[in-house]
């Protein structure tokens, strides 16, 4: 390959951002259903649950979500009597310690129901579901998650009445900035935004923030026992059960951001109309021309950027030889993503 090189003028180079969305859709079926739980993976540390879209022990699975469940140190429900009382202490401290982070005391927030972190109500009890980096890529996109819930009392029938839709609704405009972990939005009980405040979307964690409230204290979530005596009389693993088997549907649109570098490469009238390859000449003539008079003429086949050291960092290929002679200018336009 012959090769000739040109340098770049700032007007020759330029930058732009995408974002591209993708939507997922989380069936309550698989979360609670289809696989008959070959896809819920358990743990001997008993801190979370994660959930696949396929038995996990196929090497076709694909990690979905994990459900864990924490309460604050001064939850109604902590007590030496509670069942995994350390654990369930604990992971509640480790998601707001990431995404409520800390106050001008250096002590950990609680998470604040309205996200101003004043005097208003915190959320003490609260379910936690950290998506796959796989569904959500850089960040869940503003505004598009929803979750459905059965709130009905019995177990038997949780979507008695019909679910609960919870909704991202402000997120486009009134997301909160105030989180170490970035931006997230508040969820509420209906698509207008004025609802209850039932929980918060860290877009680009990946992580949901609901509130145990969003039951009513009589839910039966587990055998017979109702909310609070699950939530502090059973391990993390039953009652991420209790959350699961009642998820309808989950959606969401993701965001990938995709950065790129436009190079545009230039060949004036007067340039690239030559080639070094040993095989453009045969006994000093120029074999791509036919007569004598002719004027020279190239066939361009591939662009290779280098570095200011003449190291070859990234190659095009043409997907057909541009030809180039002294009465025609070419741009080719080269991008690189990352």
């Amino acid at each position: 390959m012959a090769t000739t090189f040109k340098n770049f003028t700032s007007a020759d180079i330029a930058t732009t951002r995408t974002l591209l969305n993708e939507a997922i859709p989380i069936t309550g079926t698989i979360v609670s259903g289809t696989y008959s739980d070959l896809n819920i993976q358990n743990y001997s540390h008993q801190l979370f649950q994660s959930v696949y879209d396929y038995p996990y022990l196929s090497s076709s699975a694909n990690h979905i979500f994990d459900i864990t469940f924490g309460y604050a140190s001064g939850s109604a429900l902590s007590g030496s009597t509670s069942t995994a009382n350390s654990k369930k202490l604990n992971i509640y401290n480790q998601f707001s310690q990431i995404l409520a982070g800390y106050d001008t005391g250096s002590i950990v927030r609680k998470f604040d129901q309205d996200g101003n972190y004043g005097a208003g109500t915190t959320i003490n009890d609260a379910f936690f579901l950290s998506f796959a980096r796989l569904l959500v890529k850089d960040e869940i996109k503003k505004g598009s998650f929803q979750i459905s819930i059965g709130t009905g009392s019995a177990i038997a029938s949780p979507f008695a009445g019909g679910p609960l839709t919870i909704y991202d609704a402000s997120g486009v405009t009134d997301y909160r900035t105030n989180s170490p972990a970035g931006e997230y939005g508040l969820l509420y009980t209906n698509s207008a935004g004025t609802g209850d405040v039932v929980g918060h979307v860290y877009y680009q964690a990946g992580a949901v923030v609901l509130t145990a409230s969003v039951f009513p204290s009589t839910t039966v979530m587990s055998g017979t026992a109702t909310l609070n005596a699950t939530l502090s009389g059973s391990t993390i693993p039953t009652i991420a059960d209790s959350l699961r088997r009642r998820i309808n549907n989950i959606t969401f649109n993701n965001t990938t951001e995709l950065n790129s570098t436009i190079y545009f490469c230039r060949a004036f009238s007067n340039e690239f109309n030559y080639s070094s390859n040993p095989t453009y000449l045969s006994q000093s003539k120029i074999v791509v021309k036919d007569e004598a008079s002719d004027p020279p003429l190239a066939y361009i086949t591939t662009v290779g950027l280098y570095s200011a050291d003449n190291e070859l960092l990234a190659v095009a290929k043409l997907s057909e030889p541009l030809k180039k002679t002294v009465d025609s200018e070419l741009t080719i336009r080269t991008r690189l993503d990352y």
